[in-house]
């Protein structure tokens, strides 16, 4: 990321805040994304924080625990299953009990709206262009794991308008460019293109689902490739943004600036490296 880039916010309490982590948790399509960001923040700088950030980063994770019968999913109990292991190993002993009696109880309210929800008769399944609408509002990994789940999902995950808003959003920064140069919406299989420039491009940016932007100095989640601070879209500017690791939030957060990393994982997630081989699942089924 080049030279290290100056914060203008001086307290760490305040540079975590503006992750908006506890909105994002409230979020039932970020809340897995927010418990990975979360875990990775409390296991690897928790104790370099000063008290009061320990206190607001304890809250939201019980927070997090206390959303999860909300979400109904695995992938969710999964998240909250790792954010429990890093809590274990870096709140204290009180805290820790804490965190622990609040996963319990949350898992255990989940799996029982989960069996609750499999039990009810005469679920009516939601229309295509339904699922497509809801299905807009995913990041990748979600729509790819979404794509896997039923066959229903499955072909509306595999809508082309879909995959031509994240081929652009990723890899165009306007909606006007496309593979090869063609015009929009001329014959392209648009989840096949972004399937290719995927395996071009070094996955490592999709690590964190973070970028910064270097002019209002923030932190956003990477939904596009420009900042989405209110700010910048009343005066009309549009700030580009670099994707950044969870290690370099925490740096963010401990010292205000961050620094280019080396071409090593420092948090390298197993979920990401097997992202791939999602795209063996049948584009339509029957």
């Amino acid at each position: 990321m080049g030279a290290d880039t100056r914060k203008g916010i001086c307290n760490p309490i305040d540079r975590y805040q503006t992750l908006r982590l506890k909105e994002s948790l409230s979020t039932p399509f970020q809340y897995i994304l927010a418990c990975k960001e979360l875990s990775f923040i409390l296991k690897n700088a928790y104790s370099k924080f000063p008290k009061n950030l320990q206190s607001l980063i304890f809250l939201d994770t019980l927070f997090a625990f206390s959303l999860l019968p909300e979400m109904q999913t695995q992938s969710a109990i999964s998240a909250a299953n790792s954010l429990l292991q890093s809590a274990e190993f870096a709140l204290p002993k009180q805290k820790r009990a804490t965190a622990v009696t609040e996963h319990k109880q949350a898992v255990v309210a989940s799996k029982r709206k989960i069996k609750a929800k499999q039990e009810e008769e005469g679920i009516i399944p939601l229309p295509q262009d339904v699922l497509i609408h809801i299905f807009s509002f995913l990041d990748m990994q979600s729509l790819v794991s979404a794509s896997a789940v039923c066959r229903s999902w499955n072909v509306a995950a595999s809508d082309d308008h879909l995959w031509e808003f994240l081929y652009a959003i990723y890899y165009c920064g306007s909606g006007n460019v496309c593979p090869n140069g063609m015009a929009t919406g001329v014959g392209i299989d648009w989840r096949c293109a972004f399937k290719i420039a995927y395996k071009g491009t070094c996955y490592r940016k999709f690590k964190s689902y973070r970028g910064y932007c270097s002019s209002c100095c923030s932190v956003v989640w990477l939904s596009s490739n420009r900042c989405a601070n209110k700010s910048n879209i009343k005066d009309g500017s549009n700030h580009q943004i670099k994707p950044i690791s969870r290690q370099q939030i925490v740096e963010f957060i401990l010292d205000g600036f961050l620094v280019s990393e080396s071409s090593s994982d420092s948090d390298s997630d197993p979920e990401d490296v097997s992202m791939l081989k999602l795209w063996a699942y049948p584009r339509k089924i029957g």
